[in-house]
């Protein structure tokens, strides 16, 4: 009997032994998952310069996305702060009836430029849906701090002039001026929707004098900006106000 105590005393203290060597591994355990965890944070990081780095760039090119490609550049100082700027108008290659994009690049005291404003609208697309080819020539240019994109066309389309220009920060669209050549009459319109002013010209081809009457509206002032205006539906509705519609 005396001889039972020290061996249930030793297998007591073996069995104790065990559960410590088991609880100490666990615990290593947890605290090795600890430590890889923030390992998969740290590898998410460099998304945030790849996206910035599409913002900044040395030459025009740098901002051209994958599939498209340079159709326009125009160089100036838009922001009138003694640097050149770039404004570019961009085409799919493969997709002559998509729209056009255009970016407006600032640039920078290192001769970089950095992305400030993009438009889907404010070009319009090359071609219609039947392979028709909207306007031609076409040309951009950035004259006086303005961004002037002159769009020609003798047929139906008739021409489509329009300037942008930077105001506090913002890029809006200060001038619309359209031309069209109809049986019988020719008509030409002269908007500026900062100022609500609207004048139209209506001249009769059928007369031998062609004379031409001009017609003054005010409107209600408006501000339109280059992310998201497009003057060619602009124009259109200069028009609607004409008529009264």
């Amino acid at each position: 009997m005396k001889k039972f105590f020290p061996i249930l005393a030793l297998c007591l203290l073996l069995i104790y032994s065990c559960r410590k060597d088991k609880k100490t591994q666990d615990t290593d355990h947890t605290k090795t998952s600890v430590v890889k965890t923030p390992a998969k944070d740290t590898l998410s990081t460099p998304s945030v310069p790849q996206a910035e780095s599409f913002k900044t760039g040395i030459k025009a090119e740098d901002f051209v996305p994958d599939g498209y490609e340079i159709q326009y550049d125009a160089e100036g100082d838009l922001n009138q702060d003694g640097l050149s700027d770039r404004a570019l108008v961009l085409r799919k290659k493969k997709d002559t009836v998509s729209g056009r994009k255009m970016l407006i690049l600032l640039g920078n005291q290192d001769k970089t430029y950095r992305l400030d404003k993009t438009s889907d609208t404010a070009f319009p697309a090359e071609y219609n849906e039947y392979g028709y080819k909207m306007h031609d020539p076409e040309d951009i240019s950035i004259t006086k701090g303005e961004l002037q994109i002159n769009l020609y066309d003798i047929g139906p389309n008739g021409n489509l002039f329009s300037k942008f220009k930077y105001l506090n920060g913002a890029f809006i669209l200060t001038y619309v001026e359209t031309y069209n050549m109809g049986a019988g009459a020719h008509s030409a319109l002269y908007y500026e929707p900062m100022k609500g002013k609207l004048i139209h010209e209506m001249t009769n081809t059928m007369e031998e004098d062609m004379p031409t009457e001009s017609k003054k509206i005010i409107l209600k002032k408006e501000r339109f900006l280059f992310e998201n205006t497009s003057p060619d539906e602009v124009a259109a509705n200069a028009y609607n106000n004409i008529h009264g519609e």
